[in-house]
């Protein structure tokens, strides 16, 4: 499981480094991708397979699910970390989630989440006060 927030920076090159904890489970490969809300999504190889099978199996008759399939496939990137557990960010991504040298590398359980530092700041402050009502709408019954 991918879980908690590290603060790495971009290098002039485009390359983040990798939180050290996460490495062992990404050394087979990574494909980073847009998110929602200007982030990057970051999934080790096999779990995107897994998604992106189920996601091709979606009825592609239905335009919403084209328009889907086409943004997710063409955006997305697929990463080898290096010696130092660090993958380049392609240009094209990075614009997408304004990253500039403050990142904030995010666990979200099957996937990371990479975000300017300064975004993921005013994603917090806007949404952290409806925490717990969104849980009961997302959970119920289990707190």
């Amino acid at each position: 499981m991918f879980l908690g927030t590290h603060l790495p920076r971009l290098d002039d090159k485009g390359r983040l480094t990798l939180p050290a904890k996460f490495r062992d489970a990404l050394a087979g490969g990574v494909m980073v991708t847009k998110g929602q809300d200007h982030c990057l999504f970051v999934f080790p190889r096999a779990e995107f397979e897994q998604m992106a099978t189920k996601v091709a199996a979606a009825s592609f008759t239905n335009e919403s699910v084209r328009a889907y399939q086409r943004y997710l496939f063409a955006s997305t990137d697929e990463q080898r970390p290096d010696g130092q557990g660090r993958i380049s960010i392609v240009q094209e991504l990075r614009n997408y989630a304004g990253l500039t040298k403050e990142c904030a590398v995010i666990g979200a359980v099957n996937r990371l989440e990479i975000w300017d530092s300064l975004a993921w700041q005013r994603y917090l402050e806007a949404h952290e006060g409806s925490y717990a009502e969104v849980r009961e709408e997302v959970l119920p019954g289990v707190f």
